[in-house]
């Protein structure tokens, strides 16, 4: 019992860390992004190679935790690689797909404003809880039922009046095309996230904290050779020096951002998958739902974007959606906590022989 009571502090404890780790990469990974092109940057392939180019960090808490393993289990029986080939093979076909959507993504807020991104993106979580039905045979409640589809509307109530929102000197097809290609990058990382928590459910072998960072290297690995590939057919490589020497902010600030750019969009793909193995993929899909105001806010203050009324009905939408989901939460291990005590009695009282006068 006090095994089991530990185990589910610490875990606790990791969800909250990775929830932490998902709201820097959530909120700071699409504004420096729309940094990069607001001030000069239209390397399209570029900027979805950086979401996953800074894969080689991963190294560094990699490396510790085997020095702390091997300390503590000692250097015959600690493993220098934990993965197993099955693992493997799944994640990088994960990580395929991931280079896939940060293309989409990337193509979308090169040509819409990030608070706008943002709420598009919010759709994922529909798609998430479709895959996540099909693949981990995720359950539902109706407070959860009802978040996914405020969550969901609020992006439809702006993709339908979304015209007023356009930046002056761009047309309405480029605008349209941002709209789809973020709406896709919704639906496929909607469908990334349950594949994780599937691959996690049917690995044999035990989904330790040192494992996840291991699926993460490799999965962003396999995303960043993807767009290898893109920026070399595209030309990206050639043409980077000149678009460093003609950024508006100057060439030290452009390589500021694009270092930076690859260190916070590991914190999101980090705590997205940390999320997943500690809760859920729909847990998941949730909080880059519910951190969608904290991006909205940003956008406004850093880049004076417009703050419309729709999208103010959209981010109410969102908010609901948020404390429905977590009202049903808080509300569902209650009873659970309730039901672990009462059985004992009920059964108590079932088996008490009854002795005649």
């Amino acid at each position: 019992m006090e095994e089991t009571q530990v185990s589910n502090t610490i875990r606790k404890a990791l969800l909250v860390i990775n929830c932490l780790i998902l709201a820097i990469g959530n909120c700071g990974g699409p504004m420096i992004m729309r940094l990069y092109f607001i001030k000069g940057g239209k390397r399209i392939w570029f900027s979805s190679w950086l979401q996953s180019g800074g894969w080689p960090i991963i190294f560094i808490p990699l490396l510790i935790s085997y020095y702390y393993r091997r300390k503590t289990q000692g250097s015959q029986n600690t493993k220098l690689v934990l993965m197993k080939y099955p693992v493997f093979v799944a994640t990088a076909v994960i990580g395929v797909l991931t280079g896939l959507d940060n293309y989409l993504y990337a193509y979308g807020v090169a040509r819409l404003p990030v608070s706008t991104a943002a709420i598009v993106i919010a759709s994922q979580l529909g798609f998430t809880a479709f895959f996540a039905f099909f693949l981990v045979k995720q359950k539902f409640t109706p407070y959860s039922v009802n978040a996914i589809v405020l969550l969901t509307f609020g992006a439809g109530v702006l993709a339908l009046h979304s015209s007023g929102d356009r930046p002056k000197d761009q047309s309405k097809m480029s605008y349209v095309l941002g709209f789809i290609m973020t709406l896709a990058a919704a639906a496929l990382y909607g469908l990334i996230l349950p594949m994780v928590e599937l691959m996690y459910m049917k690995a044999k072998q035990a989904i330790t904290y040192t494992l996840v960072l291991e699926i993460q290297l490799v999965m962003c690995f396999f995303a960043t050779a993807f767009c290898t590939v893109g920026m070399l057919v595209n030309h990206d490589f050639q043409a980077l020096p000149r678009e460093a020497r003609e950024y508006e902010l100057g060439e030290t600030k452009y390589n500021l951002v694009i270092v930076w750019s690859a260190i916070v969009w590991q914190f999101f793909f980090l705590g997205a998958i940390g999320v997943v193995s500690c809760a859920s993929s729909l847990v998941s899909g949730i909080m880059m739902a519910v951190l969608l105001p904290v991006t909205q806010v940003l956008a406004v203050i850093f880049f004076k974007e417009k703050f419309q009324a729709l999208k103010g009905v959209a981010l109410v939408l969102s908010l609901w959606g948020f404390v429905s989901y977590f009202y049903g939460e808080i509300k569902h291990n209650n009873k659970s906590e309730l039901e672990e005590k009462t059985p004992f009695r009920a059964t108590e009282m079932m088996v008490t022989p009854t002795t005649d006068p």
